[in-house]
């Protein structure tokens, strides 16, 4: 059964259509490269899987459920996780606080309750250790490298046991080697079973780690096919439009 399906889904604001009739679905542990140019409709698409956006039209399934979310509480709640591309991260605290920042473990009970840091930085340390990554849970994020704050975003993801994992440029604007972090951050993804959807300008990214690729154009989806069909210059000729759809 696909963890998610979007089925005929459409959003406009006012007269401005920016998704048009957009059906997909995506199966547990798989990666779904989603490219296009600047204004395709990638942000409102991916905005409506994560609750900040009703569909106007159309249907968001998870599992076989009908889903209606008015809020990213929501998605949440449904084990669906958004990494942002300016990570929202807190510069001057720690790896693990970062990762239960808004869910702090605590022990005690009422007014006696107090943060249990011990037990945070250990769920932490097993987080970084399933991610395979070198991030340390007592390290203060303004001083790790971009791979390293991918991690810790994608921790926090792991923290809620989520479903699917939408991430937005995650290689943008870091080194080589730190693009190779966060390309083996999403294997682990996929391979515990987590599905990803990987919005990128990054061809050599997407035809590196993705299964699939999805293409849009003016708010409609022009391809979605196996990575093994398509190609690079297929994929840009589709983005720019010298390609009008995918055969």
């Amino acid at each position: 059964m696909a963890v998610l399906e979007l089925i005929n889904v459409s959003k406009h604001f006012g007269a401005i259509q920016a998704v048009s009739d957009v059906s997909f679905s995506l199966s547990p542990g798989e990666v779904v490269g989603l490219m296009g140019d600047n204004g395709a409709g990638k942000s409102t698409l991916v905005k409506m899987i994560a609750g900040n956006y009703r569909p106007s039209e159309g249907t968001i399934r998870m599992e076989g459920t009908d889903l209606v979310m008015h809020r990213p509480v929501d998605a949440r709640r449904h084990g669906i996780e958004i990494v942002h591309q300016d990570l929202a991260l807190c510069d001057n605290l720690t790896a693990a606080a970062n990762v239960f920042l808004g869910r702090e473990l605590r022990r005690g009970v009422g007014p006696f309750g107090v943060l249990d840091y011990a037990s945070m930085y250990n769920r932490a340390a097993e987080i970084f250790r399933e991610l395979k990554s070198e991030t340390r849970p007592r390290d203060l994020v303004k001083q790790m490298s971009g791979g390293q704050r991918q991690a810790v975003a994608i921790g926090r993801t792991m923290l809620s046991e989520a479903k699917i994992v939408l991430m937005d440029e995650p290689t943008a604007a870091i080194s080589v080697r730190q693009v190779a972090e966060v390309l083996h951050l999403i294997r682990q993804l996929r391979d515990k079973g987590i599905a990803v959807v990987l919005i990128s300008h990054r061809m050599p990214d997407v035809f590196s780690v993705a299964d699939r690729v999805i293409v849009m154009r003016r708010g409609r989806k022009v391809a979605d096919k196996a990575i093994g069909s398509s190609s690079p210059e297929e994929v840009t000729g589709l983005i720019t439009g010298a390609i009008e759809m995918a055969a």
